[in-house]
């Protein structure tokens, strides 16, 4: 892996390295899916086609995460992006560690949950890497100068994620404005991204009220 492609960074600024962990795998998968169709369109291999992703190229990118997803998209142009961004994100997520991983980028440690269930924890081999990837995305908001499409992707789409420790929503909110500049120049994928988390916010908020004997009818 010569240098990181925009899902590795999208992951590498997710991971919480005091605690060494994921904080949120769903949403980090999404994340990661997002960023990896942004990634395509930055490169100019996939475009919008009437609201879906339609590959223009199936050259090599020399990231795999990259080029199963060209191919995916090349395969079947009729899903739209908020369908991509869901389809395949946890495989998605999976087969980004372990290339990381592999590139000695992070390391993978499993412990069990109530001693069954697994969870894998990251740990970010140099630090300094995804500080610079925070400070990238705070630089970005504070200021109105112009920035790379690489970071106005990699803030817009930390942005749409709702991840509270990458970006805090007070943040999201003072910096409402330049958040949705920056995202003009990240393509399609951000906003379909900003759908699906509020489709899943949405679900946990049902989830939890059923659970806690909410939403009954009354007499």
């Amino acid at each position: 892996m010569t240098e990181l492609s925009l899902p590795a960074r999208a992951y590498l600024l997710a991971c919480d390295t005091r605690r060494d962990r994921l904080p949120d795998r769903e949403r980090v998968a999404l994340l990661v899916r997002a960023a990896a169709l942004t990634d395509l369109v930055l490169r100019g291999l996939i475009t919008d086609a009437d609201g879906r992703p339609a590959a223009n190229g199936t050259g090599g990118t020399g990231h795999l995460v990259l080029d199963d997803l060209l191919a995916e998209v090349a395969a079947d142009p009729h899903r739209k992006w908020r369908a991509w961004v869901r389809r395949g994100a946890r495989g998605t997520l999976q087969s980004l560690e372990a290339q990381l991983a592999a590139a000695g980028v992070v390391s993978l440690r499993t412990s069990r949950v109530l001693g069954v269930f697994p969870r894998r924890h990251p740990v970010v081999r140099d630090r300094a890497v995804a500080a610079g990837l925070h400070e990238e995305v705070a630089s970005a908001l504070r200021s109105e100068a112009a920035v790379s499409p690489e970071v106005a992707a990699l803030t817009a789409l930390a942005a749409a994620v709702e991840l509270k420790a990458v970006l805090p929503r007070a943040e999201r909110r003072r910096a409402k404005a330049r958040i949705a500049r920056l995202e003009e120049q990240a393509g399609a994928a951000v906003p379909a991204l900003r759908k699906v988390i509020r489709e899943v916010n949405a679900a946990r908020t049902a989830s939890i009220a059923a659970a806690s004997g909410g939403g009954g009818g009354g007499g």
